[in-house]
């Protein structure tokens, strides 16, 4: 059970709705093995505004991760969601709705993990993904 996203800002018209936390904890809390990877290039408002997806790591952070991408990763214009190295959302340009998605594609999903491995390996842990709220 795994997820990969790769997001500029944690999307909230995607990323913050009640019914993509719940199917991202479901996916979490179905086996220990689950690994849930997440990485955004500014998650500033998203953290600031309270983001269910980073309430849900914050709770469930042995299984979800976040870090901040390398420089040379945060200008890439990409983003994408990779499920079960089978599931892919991809949008070439983050900030437009436009892209493909395919529910069972695992030569396309799995390339595109290559493409996010990259992105992972050379990315920081952000210390404000694991700050609690007073």
């Amino acid at each position: 059970m795994t997820l990969a996203l790769f997001t500029r800002d944690l999307d909230p018209v995607i990323y913050d709705t009640q019914e993509f936390v719940t199917a991202v904890q479901q996916l979490a809390l179905r086996s220990r093995y689950s690994r849930i990877r997440i990485v955004a290039i500014d998650p500033t408002a998203a953290i600031k505004d309270g983001h269910r997806l980073i309430e849900l790591g914050r709770r469930l952070s042995s299984f979800i991760e976040f870090r901040r991408p390398s420089q040379e990763h945060a200008k890439l214009s990409e983003s994408l969601l990779i499920v079960d190295e089978t599931g892919l959302l991809y949008r070439p340009v983050a900030s437009r709705y436009e892209g493909f998605a395919d529910s069972d594609n695992a030569f396309a999903a799995r390339a595109r993990l290559r493409d996010f491995d990259e992105i992972w390996e050379q990315a920081e842990p952000e210390p404000e993904f694991r700050r609690l709220g007073l």
